[in-house]
C-alpha cells in the first residue's frame, strides 16, 4: 500500500468527471416533481397581473380609458408608466427601452399598462378592454428598409483586413450576391414568469425564470428606486431559455415587482404563450449583401459583405449580436483581404435579443452560402473548396480580428467525419438517383463550424460559487450560473465531487439566487460550465486543501500525499471515510464551508478598432445532411445526420451528446420551418404554436448519429472541456446547403438556387422555379 492507499484507488483511475451522468433533475422531470416558478406554492393574499398591450406599430397614445377595466370582476389596480416609483427603463446596455410605455409605442405588442387582479384570467380578460386612442406614426418593418432610410439603434460596425478592393482587382473570378435569413422565436417550454413577493423593510424576493438573476435584481431596484441589497431574486431552474431569458426576463420581474411594491402583496407575471410572442424578442433576421474574389481553384482572396439585423424598436443586445456575427463570419475559413460590416437596423418590431447561438450563426452562414456559390461556379464539391479554404496550422491562421487560431483541427474533425458519414459514395449514389428521378431529388452537404467561446464583453467572463461542507460529509453548492435544461449543474456537481473525492450523490445544487453568489453574469455564450465550473472547483478545492492538511496533522505525513477518493481519505497509511474526517475536522474548528472565484485569463477586445484577443478557445465540429425535396410541392425530408463535435474532456458526455442533438434540430428549425411572419401593420402573425412551427419528433432522422470527437482542450478550461452550448447550432448549416444541392440538381448544378432561410416549402419552389426557369432561358 502506497501513501494514497491501495494503488487500484488513485486519483488518475477513479473520477467523477468525465462520466456520463444522468441530470441531476432527470428522475424529478419525469415524475413532475420538478419545482418551475409557476409551481412554487404561492403565499396567502397572492395578486396576479397581466399586460396592456400596444395595437399600433408606431404611434403616440392620445387617451386611455381604463372604465372598463376597472369595473372588471376581481381588478385590484391598474399601473401604468406614471406609477413606477423609480427608473422606467429595463434596458440592459442602452438605457432605450421602457418596461411601460410613456406616451408613445413602438410596436404591436409593446406593453402600457399593468392589471392587477385576484386570478390570472380575469386579469388577463380586464387587460383586454382598456381603449386605446393613437395618433398612428410611419413604421419602418423589414431590415432592408431601415437600411435604406439609415434607422439603426446603433451606429454600424466595420472591420478589416488587408486592402480588399486591390485583392478584388486582382481576383479572376468574383461572386456576388444577397441572402436574408430569417430570425427565431425561442420557443422555451416554461414562458416568461416573475413572482414578486414584498418582504419586510423595502425588501423584496423575486422568483423568476431568468438566465441572469444579477441583471433582474439590477432592473427591478432601479424600477423600485432601491438599492440591490433590498432585492433578492432567485431562479431554481427554468424550462428552456434559448437566450430569450437573458435580458427580456427584465420586463416580467420589473412588472410583477412594481405591482406588489404599490400593493404591498404578492403579485405573480405569467405569460401566456401568445402575449409571450407578441412582446419579446427573437433571433435577429439579417439581409446581406455580399462580394466574394477567387482564383480559379476556388481559393477566397477578397471578401466583402454588408450586413443589417433586424434589431427591433431598442437596441437591447443587439451591439454584441453584431459583433459576434463579424467575429464568425470567417467560420473556419482564412480570409487574407477583407471588408465586414455590421449594422442593427431600427424597426417597429420587437427589440430582437439573444437567441442560442448569439450571432454566430448568423455571421458564419453568409461564408457558407457563399461558398457553396463557388463551388458551383467552378462545378467543384463544396467540400473540396471548403478543405481549400480552412485555416492553417502555422500560416493562415490568424483571424481578421487579430486572434491566432491555436489548436485547429477542423483538418482532422472534417477528415474522420468524410470517412465515417461515407460522403464520396453518397454523393456518387445521390448524382445517379437524381439522374433518374425527376420529381424528387435528393442532396448533401459537408460543413465545418468553428466558434469562439467567451462573452464579447471581457468583464462578464467572471464567476462566483460557495461551497458548503456539512459535518455529516453532505455538500451544498451554490453557483452563479442558472440551470435551464442544459446540465450545467450536474457539471459543477461533477467538478465538486471529482475535487473532493466523493461519489457524487453527497452533493446537492442549491437554487441559484443573488444572495449567496453576487454579481454574477448571464449563463449564457456557451460559458455556464466553463466559468461556474471554476469557481465551483476553486472553493471544493480550498475545503480540500484545509482537509489535507487536517488529515496529515492527524496521521503523520505530507499535505500533499493526502488524497481523496471514493469517498475515503488516505493519509500516511490510514484509510478514513470523507464523513468521519470531515466530523473531526469540524471538532477541531477547521472551516468546512469556501467561497470561489474565476475569471477568465487572457481576453482583451477593443470596440473601435474590433481587433483583440475576444475569446478563451474555439470549439470545432462538422456534420454531413442528406435531404430529399419534392420539387412539384416543395416538401423536404431528411434522411439522415452525421455530426461530430468537439467538445474537449467531455465534463459528461452523456449530456454533451443530448445538447448536440438538441442544437441540431433547433437550428434546422430556424433554417427550415420556423417562419416568422409580420402583416403590413406590423402584426407578428405567427404568435402561437399553430401557426408558428419548431420541429417535432417526426422531423428527425432515423439515421441521426451523433459523436464526440477526441480533442483535450489546449486552453486551461475545466477539467480540458470545451462549450457545448450553442457551438453545435451551426452543424444543421448542412441541411440547408443539402436543400439547396437537391434545388441545384433540378438544373444539373448549373445555376445557383437563391435559397432564403427558413427553408420553407413556399421557399424551395420559389427556388426551384427559378432555376428551372434559368435551364430554360439557357435552352433558348
Amino acid at each position: 500500500m502506497n501513501d494514497a492507499g491501495s494503488p487500484a484507488l488513485t486519483k488518475a483511475e477513479w473520477k467523477q468527471v468525465g462520466l456520463g451522468k444522468a441530470h441531476e433533475s432527470a428522475r424529478l422531470h419525469v415524475l413532475g416533481q420538478a419545482d418551475y416558478t409557476d409551481d412554487i406554492a404561492e403565499v396567502r393574499g397572492t395578486l396576479h397581473a397581466a399586460l396592456g398591450l400596444s395595437g399600433k406599430a408606431h404611434a403616440r397614445i392620445l387617451d386611455i380609458d381604463f372604465t372598463d377595466v376597472l369595473a372588471s370582476r376581481g381588478v385590484r389596480a391598474v399601473l401604468t408608466a406614471k406609477d413606477i416609483p423609480g427608473t422606467n427603463d429595463c434596458g440592459p446596455i442602452i438605457h432605450d427601452d421602457p418596461i411601460l410605455a410613456d406616451g408613445l409605442v413602438q410596436y404591436i405588442g409593446q406593453p402600457i399598462f399593468v392589471v392587477v387582479a385576484d386570478s390570472h384570467d380575469l386579469a388577463r380578460r380586464a387587460a383586454k378592454k382598456a381603449k386605446v386612442s393613437y395618433e398612428e406614426l410611419p413604421a419602418i418593418l423589414t431590415p432592408q428598409a431601415a437600411r435604406a432610410a439609415g434607422s439603426y439603434v446603433l451606429p454600424p460596425m466595420r472591420l478589416t483586413r488587408g486592402d480588399a478592393e486591390t485583392a478584388f482587382e486582382r481576383a479572376p473570378l468574383r461572386v456576388k450576391g444577397e441572402l436574408y435569413v430569417g430570425g427565431q422565436e425561442q420557443f422555451y417550454l416554461e414562458g416568461q414568469i416573475s413572482y414578486a413577493i414584498p418582504q419586510e423593510n423595502d425588501g423584496m424576493l423575486v422568483l423568476c425564470s431568468t438566465q441572469h438573476p444579477s441583471e433582474m435584481q439590477h432592473v427591478v431596484a432601479h424600477a423600485l428606486g432601491l438599492h440591490s441589497h433590498n432585492v433578492v431574486v432567485e431562479c431554481r431552474r427554468m424550462g428552456g431559455g434559448f437566450g430569450g431569458k437573458e435580458s427580456q426576463s427584465a420586463l416580467w420581474a420589473a412588472a410583477a415587482s412594481i405591482a406588489a411594491k404599490r400593493l404591498g402583496r404578492a403579485v405573480k407575471l405569467r405569460a401566456d404563450r401568445d402575449d409571450d410572442m407578441m412582446v419579446t424578442g427573437k433571433r435577429h433576421c439579417f439581409h446581406y449583401l455580399y462580394e466574394v474574389g477567387y482564383d480559379d481553384a476556388g481559393r477566397i482572396l477578397a471578401a466583402k459583405v454588408d450586413m443589417v439585423s433586424r434589431a427591433g424598436y431598442s437596441a437591447d443586445l443587439s451591439g454584441p449580436v453584431a459583433t459576434r456575427a463579424i467575429c464568425h463570419f470567417d467560420n473556419t475559413y482564412y480570409l487574407s483581404d477583407c471588408d465586414i460590416r455590421a449594422a442593427a437596423g431600427k424597426t417597429n418590431t420587437q427589440s430582437n435579443t439573444a437567441f442560442r447561438g448569439f450571432g454566430g450563426p448568423q455571421g458564419a452562414i453568409a461564408i457558407e452560402y457563399i461558398i457553396d456559390e463557388i463551388a458551383r461556379n467552378l462545378g467543384k464539391d463544396a467540400l473540396d473548396i471548403r478543405k481549400l479554404n480552412f485555416y492553417d496550422k502555422i500560416d493562415r491562421n490568424v483571424t481578421p480580428y487579430g486572434q491566432p487560431v491555436v489548436d485547429n483541427v477542423i483538418h482532422e474533425l472534417v477528415g474522420e467525419l468524410e470517412q465515417t458519414s461515407e460522403y464520396r459514395a453518397r454523393r456518387q449514389a445521390i448524382q445517379e438517383y437524381n439522374a433518374t428521378s425527376p420529381v424528387l431529388k435528393k442532396g448533401l452537404a459537408l460543413t465545418p463550424v468553428k466558434f469562439g467561446i467567451a462573452f464579447n464583453v471581457t468583464h462578464l467572463n467572471q464567476a462566483g460559487a460557495l461551497v458548503h461542507v456539512y459535518v455529516d460529509g453532505s455538500i451544498l453548492v451554490n453557483h452563479g450560473g442558472t440551470e435551464m435544461g442544459q446540465g450545467v449543474n450536474t457539471k459543477v456537481m461533477q467538478v465538486v465531487a471529482h475535487e473532493l473525492g466523493v461519489d457524487l450523490t453527497r452533493v446537492r445544487i442549491a437554487a441559484t439566487n443573488t444572495s449567496k453568489v453576487a454579481n454574477t453574469s448571464a449563463t449564457a455564450a456557451s460559458t455556464g460550465a466553463d466559468l461556474n465550473g471554476k469557481a465551483a472547483q476553486d472553493a471544493a478545492r480550498q475545503i480540500r486543501d484545509r482537509l489535507a492538511a487536517f488529515a496529515a496533522k492527524q496521521y503523520g505525513g505530507a499535505v500533499e500525499d493526502v488524497r481523496f477518493v471514493a469517498d475515503t481519505v488516505f493519509a500516511n497509511g490510514h484509510e478514513v471515510p470523507f464523513g468521519e474526517l470531515v466530523a473531526k475536522a469540524y471538532l477541531s474548528r477547521v472551516q468546512l464551508w469556501s467561497d470561489g472565484f474565476y475569471a477568465t485569463p487572457n481576453l482583451h477586445w477593443d470596440p473601435k478598432t474590433m481587433t483583440g484577443n475576444p475569446f478563451f478557445y474555439f470549439a470545432y465540429g462538422a456534420a454531413v445532411a442528406e435531404v430529399v425535396i419534392d420539387t412539384l410541392t416543395g416538401e423536404w425530408k431528411l434522411l439522415r445526420a452525421d455530426a461530430l463535435y468537439d467538445a474537449g474532456n467531455s465534463l459528461n458526455p452523456a449530456i454533451d451528446i443530448g445538447q448536440v442533438e438538441g442544437a441540431f434540430i433547433q437550428g434546422m428549425g430556424w433554417l427550415t420551418t420556423e417562419e416568422l411572419w409580420w402583416n403590413a401593420q406590423g402584426k407578428l402573425m405567427t404568435h402561437a404554436p399553430s401557426t408558428y412551427k419548431i420541429p417535432g419528433v417526426s422531423d428527425c432522422p432515423d439515421a441521426f448519429t451523433v459523436k464526440l470527437f477526441d480533442n483535450r482542450n489546449v486552453a486551461d478550461s475545466i477539467h480540458r472541456s470545451k462549450a457545448v452550448g450553442e457551438p453545435p447550432l451551426l452543424l444543421p448549416f448542412s441541411v440547408f446547403l443539402a436543400i439547396r444541392d437537391a434545388i441545384s440538381a433540378v438544373g444539373d448544378h448549373k445555376v445557383n438556387p437563391p435559397l432564403r432561410a427558413p427553408a420553407t416549402s413556399e421557399a424551395i419552389l420559389d427556388a426551384v422555379s427559378f432555376v428551372e426557369q434559368a435551364v430554360r432561358e439557357k435552352a433558348a
